[in-house]
């Protein structure tokens, strides 16, 4: 199997994708195998939502949609063009993976598999429905990948690299057990909004994207705000109004009553509007349906704190104009060559 078969590969698991990148769901009847896999493929998004009450219809699609439309032919050539993927031997790369919202360890496996090494998948118990039927896909378009893939739940078999995403806590962990293994290891990091107050309510609504899809539980999600002194809260809490209806998903409720208790009897400041707080706070990572933010007294300084901090941020998002930052509403629409801590997956692939 080589590299053009991979990528053609991809591409019709992208065209496939692409039938469920709305809730309602359109079945097309020119996609490969869609009679073995469409009805499963239905099927599994409710086990996906059974199994995790975060996995929203609505988030779910957004992630397939998003997916579908990274997944083209040109992306796929676009992307593995930068790099030369040429006679490579094949290894055994270990995935740990997250769970915290539908697919998040995707670009991942899709990196271990264009490259042409093998993968050995763990999955967090999260999402645990999800990436084996798209693997299944794979496999019944290019029978090839059967040997390629392999998923566990028990102590990792043999590997000679490992990609770990977790927790500070976990990070910790895996750095002592694969120590002396090529890896790449993920810790927390958050992302971040530099206004200006100049924001035009277009922006802001952008902005609100950024905060509350997937419920805030990303990396990509905005959970912390750079505000000039005397910032006016007003037009942003305009702008997330049309996300108001959030507070009825229960687990995000339960988050929100029992975060604002705890500031309320703690007697933090905190501006509400009834399913979203801001609070300031110099940490960047909020809990649901919470956003901290900080004053800054120049751009200039702003630009030194946030070099500082740059182990700990994963976007940023700003006006254009401030030139330090991606664009609103961006922040959950990576494109296949957006890495994940800025550490290039495919370029460690290639040097294992």
């Amino acid at each position: 199997m080589n590299l053009q078969q991979r990528i053609n590969a991809f591409s019709k698991l992208g065209a496939f994708l692409e039938q469920f990148s709305n809730i309602q769901a359109q079945q097309q009847a020119t996609i490969t195998q869609n009679e073995s896999f469409y009805a499963r493929f239905q099927n599994t998004l409710k086990k996906a939502q059974q199994n995790n009450a975060w996995f929203t219809d609505e988030n779910i699609a957004f992630a397939l949609k998003n997916w579908s439309q990274a997944l083209t032919l040109f992306n796929l050539e676009k992307w593995v063009s930068a790099y030369s993927i040429s006679n490579v031997k094949p290894k055994q790369v270990a995935i740990i993976m997250a769970g915290n919202i539908p697919l998040v360890g995707f670009h991942d496996f899709l990196s271990v598999l264009i490259t042409g090494h093998k993968v050995i998948v763990k999955q967090s118990s999260n999402d645990t429905y999800l990436l084996p039927i798209l693997a299944q896909y794979l496999v019944a378009i290019e029978p090839d990948f059967e040997n390629h893939i392999n998923f566990t739940t028990e102590k990792l078999p043999n590997f000679e690299a490992v990609i770990a995403t977790g927790s500070n806590n976990t990070a910790r962990y895996f750095e002592y057990y694969f120590k002396g293994k090529p890896s790449i290891i993920r810790k927390n990091r958050n992302s971040v909004a530099i206004l200006t107050g100049n924001e035009s309510d277009q922006e802001l609504m952008l902005l609100s994207e950024d905060i509350f899809r997937y419920f805030g539980l990303g990396c990509r999600n905005v959970s912390k705000l750079f505000v000039p002194q005397n910032y006016n809260f007003d037009a942003l809490f305009n702008s997330v109004y049309k996300w108001k209806d959030i507070i009825n998903h229960h687990k995000y409720a339960n988050n929100y009553d029992y975060n604002k208790a705890v500031y309320l009897m703690s007697e933090y400041d905190i501006l509400d509007n009834g399913f979203f707080m801001v609070k300031e706070d110099t940490s960047y990572a909020s809990p649901i349906s919470t956003v901290f933010f900080e004053y800054y007294h120049n751009i200039q300084d702003l630009r030194s704190k946030l070099e500082m901090d740059r182990e700990l941020i994963q976007c940023q998002v700003a006006p254009s104009n401030l030139k330090i930052g991606i664009p609103f509403g961006s922040t959950q629409n990576p494109q296949l060559w957006d890495y994940a801590d800025n550490v290039d997956t495919v370029d460690f692939l290639l040097t294992i």
